[in-house]
């Protein structure tokens, strides 16, 4: 095995722990999580993703000013395209983690590469051959199975956990066009700057004056937020795309650990089989659109 690929996808799992973690810490501060029971929100999601986007911002001052990047030539544009629809998600997410299980709203997070698929097709006219579809059948059967719609089981959170993953889907369309043409930096903050505005005019509506413990968590999501997507960025430049992409999805397996540790949220049988389908059909399209890319070098 190659020595830089194994180092990217360690880069990668410790990355995804980070991520994970940051669902934790929402749920801690929008959630009753004292008694067990979710669903009493203590702070609003718009307030804990500003704690996310602006305390992310202040972490990446000190980097800007000490590289000094260029910002002349930013496509604002997209750069803003890329932080409406990333703060979009981020807050529903962080609403869905409140209302439901942690490990289910991650699993459902991970239908973001579908949309972003069906997104391509609409908006970019992109082509999608049988297996593709194919594979989203499969991630949409998981979500059926994992939150059994029409019985007593389904719960009306999975549905902002499938907003989050369309607009993280969209968020990866602007991703994709930023990341071929302006440098790694200046995503970052200009992404985590805007995303500050953006949160923090939601947030005027809903504030709620955070005690100490609270403030301390708002700014270590902002933290360990910042901190998974650099060490994330790093992992795929060390390593190659089809090695390491699949390691992404370590994720949902530090949610399920973090849920089961810390909420005594362990996952019923056909939640497993539904989360499993899932990342089965985003494997199966990451695999595909490798391979097509693959075909065109």
């Amino acid at each position: 095995m190659n020595n830089q690929n194994l180092r990217g996808a360690l880069i990668i799992i410790v990355s995804c722990a980070f991520f994970a973690a940051t669902g934790v810490i929402a749920k801690m501060l929008g959630s009753d999580t004292s008694t067990g029971e979710t669903g009493t929100i203590l702070l609003h999601p718009l307030q804990i993703s500003f704690g996310r986007f602006f305390f992310a911002f202040v972490v990446l001052i000190p980097f800007v000013l000490f590289l000094r990047p260029c910002f002349k030539g930013s496509q604002w544009g997209l750069h803003f395209g890329r932080s409406f629809t990333g703060w979009s998600g981020v807050s529903a997410m962080f609403a869905a983690v409140t209302l439901m299980p942690l490990a289910e709203a991650t699993a459902i997070s991970f239908l973001n590469p579908i949309f972003t698929m069906v997104l391509a097709i609409l908006f970019l006219g992109e082509k999608v051959g049988p297996w593709r579809w194919g594979a989203a059948g499969v991630s949409f059967f998981g979500v059926i199975v994992l939150t059994q719609p029409g019985t007593e089981a389904f719960q009306p959170a999975a549905l902002i956990a499938m907003l989050a993953a369309v607009m993280m889907g969209a968020e990866l369309i602007f991703i994709k066009r930023l990341t071929g043409t302006e440098p790694l930096l200046r995503i970052l903050f200009i992404n985590n700057g805007m995303g500050a505005v953006i949160s923090g005019i939601a947030m005027f509506f809903v504030w709620t004056p955070p005690d100490a413990t609270q403030l301390v968590l708002m700014a270590s999501i902002g933290v360990i937020m910042v901190s998974g997507q650099v060490l994330f960025l790093n992992g795929m430049r060390m390593g190659e795309a089809n090695f390491i992409a699949p390691f992404i999805y370590t994720t949902l397996l530090y949610a399920t650990l973090y849920g089961a540790i810390l909420f005594d949220e362990i996952p019923d049988l056909l939640s497993s089989i539904g989360g499993i389908l899932i990342v089965a059909g985003a494997l199966i399209l990451g695999w595909r659109e490798r391979l097509a890319a693959s075909r065109k070098r």
